[in-house]
C-alpha cells in the first residue's frame, strides 16, 4: 500500500503522465530526440532495456504463480492496476535520478537515489538527506544480493532440477556465477550491450509462448478475465478473498515491476541525454511492458489452463495437477506452478519455459548487479578494487541462493525492497516539485519546436 498510494499520488500530481507521455517515451527509445554527443554512457533504448531486465525477471513468472495461487485470478486486475499507477512513479525517480548523477572525467557516470536524495535535499535546504542515502544504500546491496540474485538463482535451479532431475543447487549456482561475472566485470556498457539482445528475445518468446497457449483455449479467454473481475471484486472465499486477491496482486507488482523502488532510477541515469525528463518519459514504458503486458500472460495462462481449483469450503486455491492430484498450492514454488499450466497447452512447452526462465535470471542478476555496485561505490567510493571486492561478493550470493530454499529467500528479498521503498518513496515526497518544474520546462521547450529531430 505505500507504493500504491505513492503511486497514486504521482499520478493526479503529474496529470496522468503515463498516459499523456506515451507516445512522446516511444519516440524518445527509437531515439528520435538522441544527440550521441550528450553526456551517459547508454542510449535510451539501452537504459529501457537494462532496467527491464532487472524487473522482467522471475517476478513475472514465480511471483504471479504466487499471487494467483493465493490471491486467485482477481490478484491480476490489481496487479495490472498497480502497474498502471507504478509507470508515474517510475516518471519521478528516474528523471530524478538523471538530475543530480555525477558524471566523471571518463565518460562514466553514478547516479540514483543516494545521490538525488543527498543532493537534491541538500538544493531544497532539507536536513536528513546524506542520512536516507546512505540508508538507502544499505538496502539496496541487500536487496541485490536477494531478489536480484540469490532469488533468481533460486528459482532458475528450481525449473531445470524440475526437467532434468533433482540435483544439488550449488552445480547450478557455480555455473550462473561464471556467466554473470563474464558480463558485469565489464560494466555498464557490457550489461547494457547484452540486455539490448537478450531482453527482446526473452520477452517476445515468453509472450509467444503464452499466446500459443492462450490461442489453443481461446473459446476460454473470455470466461478467464471473467474470473479476474469477479475475484478482484468479490469475496471468493477466504483465502482468495477480496483483500487476498488485493494484496497479493498489489505486492507482487511491486515485487515484479519495482515501481517506487528506486533501483530502475540506477540504470537510468546512465543514459546519454542532457534532458533528465526525457529518461522520465523513457520510464513509463517500462512498468507497462513488465507488468500491464508480461504479467498478465503469466495469469492468463494459469486460469485459463484450469490447474487452479477453489474449495468451495475453506476459499482456498489448490493445484490441479494435469487432473490426477490435488495439492494444495503451498506445496509447489511460484515457478513449478507457472511450468504446469504450461504443460497443459504442450507437455514439452516446460522446456520453451526453461529457457526463458534462465533468461529472465540472468538478465536480473546483471542488472541488480549493476545497482548494488553503484549503492556500494557511494559508501565506500569509486575505484576498481571497490568494484572488484562487489562483483566478487555478488557471484559468491548466486552459489549461496541456487542452494537455499525459497521461503528465507523470498522473505529476505521482500524485506529488503520493501526496506529501499520506504527510504525512496519519503524521498520523492520531498522532491517531486523539482520534477514538475522539469516537466513543465520540457513540454514548453518541445511544443516551441527547440529539440532537434534525428533521421536514424
Amino acid at each position: 500500500m505505500w507504493l500504491v498510494v505513492a503511486a497514486t499520488f504521482f499520478t493526479f500530481y503529474f496529470g496522468f503522465i503515463q498516459i499523456r507521455g506515451f507516445s512522446h517515451a516511444i519516440k524518445l527509445v527509437k531515439g528520435d530526440y538522441s544527440d550521441p554527443n550528450d553526456a551517459g554512457e547508454v542510449s535510451h533504448f539501452q537504459a529501457l532495456t537494462t532496467a527491464l531486465s532487472g524487473t522482467v525477471g522471475l517476478g513475472n513468472i514465480a511471483g504471479v504463480a504466487v499471487a494467483v495461487g493465493i490471491g486467485g485470478p482477481g490478484a491480476t486486475f490489481w496487479m495490472i492496476l498497480a502497474g498502471l499507477l507504478g509507470m508515474a512513479s517510475k516518471f519521478t525517480e528516474c528523471t530524478l535520478g538523471v538530475k543530480y548523477r555525477n558524471e566523471y572525467p571518463d565518460g562514466s557516470v553514478s547516479g540514483g537515489p543516494m545521490y538525488y536524495m543527498s543532493k537534491g535535499f541538500a538544493e531544497r535546504g532539507l536536513p536528513g538527506g546524506k542520512f536516507l542515502a546512505v540508508l538507502f544504500s544499505i538496502f539496496c546491496i541487500l536487496g541485490a544480493l536477494g531478489g536480484g540474485n540469490m532469488f533468481q538463482a533460486n528459482q532458475a535451479h528450481a525449473q531445470i532440477a524440475g526437467i532434468v532431475g533433482d540435483f544439488p543447487g550449488f552445480i547450478t549456482g557455480i555455473i550462473f556465477a561464471g556467466v554473470v561475472f563474464a558480463v558485469i566485470v565489464g560494466g555498464i556498457k557490457s550489461i547494457a550491450n547484452v540486455t539490448e539482445k537478450v531482453v527482446p528475445f526473452m520477452g517476445v518468446l515468453y509472450v509467444g509462448a503464452a499466446l500459443i497457449i492462450l490461442l489453443v483455449n481461446y473459446d476460454k479467454i473470455g470466461w478467464a478475465f471473467g474470473q479476474i473481475f469477479e475475484g478482484a471484486f468479490t469475496g471468493l472465499g477466504v483465502a482468495g478473498g477480496f483483500v487476498g486477491a488485493l494484496i497479493q496482486g498489489f505486492k507482487r507488482a511491486a515485487f515484479s515491476n519495482e515501481a517506487g523502488v528506486g533501483s530502475a532510477a540506477i540504470a537510468h541515469s546512465a543514459v546519454r541525454t542532457k534532458e533528465p525528463i526525457t529518461e522520465g518519459y523513457v520510464s513509463l514504458l517500462e512498468p507497462f511492458i513488465d507488468t500491464v503486458v508480461i504479467c498478465t500472460m503469466t495469469a492468463l495462462v494459469i486460469t485459463i489452463s484450469g490447474i487452479l481449483v477453489m474449495n468451495p469450503e475453506t476459499g482456498q486455491f489448490l493445484l490441479n495437477d494435469a487432473g490426477t492430484s490435488i495439492r494444495t498450492v503451498g506445496d509447489v514454488s511460484g515457478v513449478s506452478l507457472t511450468s504446469a499450466a504450461f504443460a497443459t497447452g504442450f507437455s514439452w512447452f516446460p522446456y520453451v519455459l526453461a529457457v526463458a526462465v534462465i533468461l529472465f535470471a540472468f538478465s536480473t542478476m546483471i542488472s541488480w548487479s549493476y545497482y548494488g555496485l553503484k549503492a556500494w561505490t557511494y559508501l565506500f567510493g569509486e575505484g576498481k578494487t571497490q568494484e572488484l571486492t562487489f562483483k566478487i561478493i555478488f557471484c559468491i550470493f548466486i552459489v549461496i541462493g541456487a542452494s537455499a530454499s525459497l521461503g528465507p529467500v523470498i522473505d529476505f528479498s521482500d524485506a529488503a525492497i520493501f526496506a529501499m521503498a520506504v527510504v525512496n518513496i519519503f524521498a520523492l515526497y520531498f522532491l517531486m516539485p523539482i520534477v514538475k518544474r522539469e516537466l513543465a520546462s520540457y513540454i514548453k521547450r518541445l511544443n516551441a519546436g527547440e529539440f532537434k529531430v534525428f533521421k536514424h
